[in-house]
């Protein structure tokens, strides 16, 4: 006998979009690799089969599992928006292994006891691994730093902090926070807008948003936190994060800091990448976000600096909302979009159709950038013998129409409903299990199977 009902054989797979291989998956970890393993294990000494899980993945391209570093859970508070279920149920299915929580709940997870309930809650799902942000300050009010030390040593074990859905605007408290930062060994995410430049704004500063009326969002409201927080991250050796860079300007501040030695990282959304503020014609709140959708030229610079890695990754700031919280004038909506299950589309269609990214490119922006930003030891790895067995299989070749009524996520509230895309996730394994497969996710407490 070589195989169990807990082994996972893998045959015809192309690691990275390269030459087929198969992989046999024992104990969550990748045991073999190379052309032939499936005729050695996929048969016994009298050529019965095996009682393994075998996953036939002819042309099927593998990549590291995906990694978030900006989701919206909206548990605990916001349950009509978004649950841990549905939201890991949507991340599973989206290709991503691990997704990280922001902190923006009801009551805000400011306290160990309300990340330690987060990341309680993702272990039972059981589906990605959940990890909680933090709160930089108390209640997200910017005045008083969270007990920062107390949840990186909890249970939850946070190392990363941010104020998301709105910035540390004080630059005292971002400094101590940096500060402590660099004691713990954590990082700070900022969510980069001064909101004295933005009070009322509901649209990016530019043409269209004078042509609907709209009160303009300057992008300098960008620029100037990234400015000011990158040298305050050089002064205490802190890592710092910048959540959904939009603007071209903040691109030549982050190329010169991380020239300078600064330890900053950043991001940007797959929405960023593809839609512009011209979508905004129709005053569909759906297209309503923060920082704004911006122009088609910030789109191009984003799109190169992500290729070039002034920008390290992308993050989907996967944001439901509930429909009365969207279906509603444009004034009154709330900012945000579903990302997690058409991240991967988008980016295949924004980078790698055009040729600015190959599939190795794929796995660092989506996958190992990600992990290694977040200090995440089993999540990012090589594809190779005795690392987890943590993938993505994706199906260059698939394509898929938007709905977002069909989505796992509770919400509906994505931009792309009707579109088109390129590249279907096929199948997702965490340590290997079988997460997601063809379209459905597997529970915790369910078997591989043989689907």
């Amino acid at each position: 006998m070589n195989g169990t009902a807990n082994d996972l054989l893998i045959v015809g797979v192309r690691p990275y979009g390269e030459d087929p291989v198969d992989l046999l998956v024992r104990d969550g970890v990748v045991a073999e690799m190379g052309p032939g393993v499936a005729e050695r294990h996929g048969r016994d000494a009298d050529g019965g089969a095996i009682d393994m899980v075998r996953l036939d993945a002819d042309g099927l391209v593998l990549l590291p599992g995906f990694v978030d570093l900006h989701t919206h859970l909206r548990e605990p508070g916001g349950e009509e928006s978004e649950t841990i279920e549905t939201g890991s149920a949507a991340a599973a299915l989206g290709g991503y292994t691990a997704v990280f929580a922001m902190p923006n709940t009801d009551p805000v997870a400011d306290s160990a006891v309300v990340v330690e309930y987060v990341r309680r809650r993702g272990e039972e799902v059981g589906l990605v691994d959940v990890h909680p942000v933090g709160a930089v300050t108390v209640g997200l009010e910017g005045a008083k730093l969270a007990e920062l030390g107390t949840m990186a040593r909890s249970a939850a074990q946070v190392r990363v902090f941010s104020d998301d859905g709105r910035c540390v605007n004080d630059p005292l408290v971002m400094r101590r926070a940096l500060e402590y930062a660099s004691a713990l060994g954590v990082v700070i995410a900022q969510h980069a807008e001064d909101h004295r430049l933005t009070a009322g704004a509901q649209a990016h500063d530019g043409v269209v948003a004078s042509r609907l009326g709209l009160a303009g969002w300057p992008a300098t409201a960008e620029e100037t936190v990234v400015a000011r927080d990158c040298a305050l991250a050089r002064e205490a050796g802190a890592a710092l994060h910048v959540c959904h860079v939009s603007s071209a300007r903040t691109l030549a501040v982050l190329r010169a800091a991380k020239a300078d030695g600064v330890r900053v990282s950043a991001e940007v959304t797959p929405h960023h990448l593809l839609l512009t503020d011209t979508v905004l014609s129709g005053y569909d709140p759906v297209h309503k976000v923060n920082p704004p959708l911006r122009t088609a030229e910030d789109g191009a610079a984003l799109r190169a600096a992500l290729v070039d890695g002034t920008i390290d990754v992308v993050a989907t700031d996967h944001a439901p909302h509930a429909a009365q919280y969207k279906d509603t004038e444009w004034a009154a909506a709330r900012p945000g979009m579903l990302g997690l299950q058409t991240a991967l589309s988008v980016v295949v269609h924004a980078l790698v159709e055009p040729g600015l990214l190959d599939w190795r490119g794929v796995a660092r922006v989506l996958s190992e950038r990600p992990a290694e930003i977040a200090g995440l030891p089993d999540q990012g790895r090589p594809i190779a013998v005795g690392e987890p067995a943590t993938f993505a299989l994706v199906d260059p070749d698939g394509v898929w129409t938007v709905r977002g009524a069909t989505l796992a996520s509770r919400a509906a509230n994505t931009p792309y409903e009707g579109m088109r895309l390129p590249a279907t996730v096929a199948a997702t394994v965490l340590r290997g299990r079988i997460t997601a497969r063809d379209g459905r996710v597997a529970r915790h407490d369910e078997g591989q199977g043989t689907p």
